[in-house]
């Protein structure tokens, strides 16, 4: 069963892979229901706050404040009649349309009015509005108050800890962000949960972007996308309107975020269309709900029509209703702004936004500087504090422990003693037990002189394969050399093509003796090592072409390991010099690898080249190449399978 799902995995990767993105968001939409009559239609106040706080999308049709109007009619009506139970949930709602409007400190200032109330709510009324609090604490940065809430969600077991990992984001600390992030949140995230997996690398991604680990950034960001395809695509799995809503809009962020990295690595033309289209989306989905990442968006896009001297449209965006409430955003609205003025000649306008720029950036350096650290000084001990109590709590386990193992050695004693008693009287069995004695001693000296021998075999091993990775470096240094000696166009490409094949070895070596584990290579630092080394022999094409290596995590023997870097090295050999002869910059390889079970694995290459030419089963008698991969799949007890009738090639085969 277990075998199935992952090749039902696999179809779905594949499915991906060949479904246009267009397509796929047409095939994956939402209801038309509209939310707001529905909501308009419920009964009691009970109800809607259910379905309010249980819809996504719920501004699709009518925006926050078509919302925030009804809401409040309801409210004074329930004001009027004096209902209690009416006045909190209508309440609530009211807060949480605030907040989706941007308008944290009103929404606050609803929830904290709600606060003294809290212990006479049910569970679900106290977890929306402790979410609330929390929320509109973070975004206002009131971090001591945010840790005092998330401490109470931990009490009443909302939440299991108190999460720092957003506040030292918000603090500048991305790094330490991450880290805690990956600590808290990994192991919470399932194989097999793809829209999970998207969250979770979209997030990671985010920490890198802000510290400026773009290309990084940029990998998480697109491994997030595919896993949310992944979802979106998989029909095996039935997915509510207010999931896919969520994946959609979750699609647009990332799209957006992959546009922001293009942009910041001066990627602008390539930046350009991944926000246009993450602009519209969110538009389209959060209609007058507010958005920083449409806000970061449209400010990111403007620069880019700046910086590539499209001025009509870079002022397109910067006038679109444009209202950041984050300062550095603020700044940035007023920066992009005196640029435009400056670049069209209107100086005095220039002057004005750049002013105005440098006098909220004072003000901010201000208030910041003088409260920073103390945010800081408050994050670092209460989670110091946290951090205690956890060490605290262990302590207390091994105190138990160590009671346990002290009343458990102390009966241990005793029936020692009372076999000591018994053993008196069998003075053969006396002998038997300093001789067992004796034999222990015996074992251990020669579990010790075992054990010096392993690591002595290991020194020997690892010796082993870095001469032997020497020498094959000095057989590629030889055929270089003889590469410089040789005139003929054939031959050089041959010794190219076998010293090739020799580094190819030469990195299996080089992987063996720097790994703790002599007996397997980890393939996703090997296969990108190989790329490296194929690149630079083809220097021009090369370095335009897109290249994905999806094989994480999958450890091979030397056995198998040689024959699939020897593979690798004639595939993607053959891609940078005959796949792409017009050096396309949209050209894309795949390489994927994943264990089935704990014998089987399965391998895929493939390329959007040119493919292969109607006469490959002609020539693939008589080139070497093909010929040498066919034996390598032969020494791995499988056959090597090549489809040509799609755009590009695609290798395949299963593997034990």
């Amino acid at each position: 069963m277990k075998k199935l799902s992952i090749k039902i995995c696999h179809c779905l990767f594949l499915l991906v892979l060949l479904t246009p993105a267009g397509s796929r968001a047409q095939e994956v939409g939402v209801s038309n229901d509209n939310l707001f009559e529905t909501f308009q239609k419920g009964q009691q106040s009970g109800n809607r706050l259910e379905f309010f706080f249980n819809t996504s999308g719920r501004y699709r049709e009518n925006s926050a404040y078509d919302w925030l109007d009804e809401v409040n009619l309801y409210l004074n009506e329930a004001k009027k009649q004096n209902d209690s139970t009416d006045i909190l949930n209508y309440s609530l709602i009211q807060s949480q349309v605030y907040h989706d409007l941007g308008d944290y400190y009103r929404s606050l200032a609803i929830s904290k009015e709600l606060y003294p109330e809290i212990q006479n709510m049910d569970m679900t009324t106290k977890t929306i509005l402790l979410e609330l609090m929390d929320q509109c604490y973070g975004k206002l940065k009131f971090y001591a108050e945010q840790i005092d809430i998330r401490k109470e969600k931990r009490e009443l077991g909302i939440s299991k800890n108190v999460s720092f990992y957003d506040i030292y984001a918000n603090l500048g600390f991305y790094i330490q962000a991450r880290d805690h992030y990956f600590e808290e949140e990994r192991k919470n995230v399932e194989e097999g949960d793809f829209y999970g997996q998207a969250i979770f690398y979209n997030n990671v991604g985010n920490f890198l972007r802000l510290d400026k680990s773009l290309r990084t950034a940029l990998s998480s960001y697109k491994k997030a996308d595919g896993f949310l395809n992944v979802f979106l695509n998989d029909v095996t799995k039935t997915k509510s309107d207010s999931e896919v809503f969520e994946a959609n809009l979750l699609k647009a962020v990332i799209g957006g975020n992959i546009g922001k990295c293009h942009a910041h690595l001066k990627e602008y033309e390539e930046a350009v269309p991944y926000l246009e289209s993450s602009i519209a989306s969110i538009k389209e989905l959060n209609n007058g709900k507010f958005s920083s990442d449409l806000i970061e968006n449209t400010l990111e896009i403007a620069d880019c029509y700046l910086q590539l001297g499209d001025y009509g449209k870079a002022t397109d965006y910067l006038s679109d209703n444009l209202n950041p409430i984050k300062a550095e955003n603020m700044i940035k609205k007023n920066n992009l702004l005196a640029a435009y003025y400056d670049k069209t000649g209107d100086y005095k306008n220039s002057a004005f936004y750049l002013k105005k720029s440098i006098g909220i950036s004072d003000s901010l350096s201000v208030k910041e500087t003088a409260t920073k650290l103390q945010q800081l000084q408050t994050v670092v001990g209460e989670h110091f504090n946290n951090t205690r109590t956890q060490m605290e709590e262990q302590r207390l386990q091994l105190e138990q422990s160590r009671n346990a193992m002290i009343e458990l050695d102390e009966r241990n004693n005793l029936v020692f003693i009372s076999l000591v008693f018994t053993l008196l009287g069998f003075a053969g069995l006396v002998y038997a037990y300093l001789k067992s004695i004796k034999n222990q001693r015996l074992i251990a000296e020669q579990k010790h002189i075992i054990e010096n021998s392993l690591v002595e075999k290991d020194s020997l091993l690892k010796e082993i394969h870095h001469r032997v990775k020497n020498n094959l470096q000095m057989v590629s240094s030889l055929l270089s050399l003889q590469t410089k000696n040789t005139r003929s166009k054939a031959a050089i490409e041959a010794l190219e093509e076998g010293k090739s094949r020799v580094k190819a070895m030469a990195l299996i070596h080089q992987k063996l003796y720097q790994n703790e584990d002599l007996s397997v290579i980890e393939m996703q630092s090997y296969i990108e090592s190989l790329i490296n080394s194929v690149q630079s022999v083809y220097k021009k094409g090369g370095h335009n072409i897109n290249i994905t290596i999806d094989a994480e995590g999958v450890e091979l023997d030397i056995d198998r390991a040689i024959p699939f870097g020897l593979i690798l090295n004639e595939l993607v050999s053959n891609s940078f010099k005959y796949a792409f002869p017009t050096d396309d910059e949209n050209g894309k390889i795949y390489i994927h690898i994943r264990k089935i079970g704990e014998q089987e694995g399965f391998f895929e290459y493939t390329d959007n080249g040119v493919g292969l030419p109607e006469d490959s089963e002609e020539r693939a008698n008589s080139s070497m190449g093909i010929r040498l991969m066919n034996r390598l799949a032969n020494q791995l007890q499988t056959k090597l399978n090549v489809d040509n009738a799609t755009d590009g090639v695609r290798f395949w085969f299963n593997f034990k």
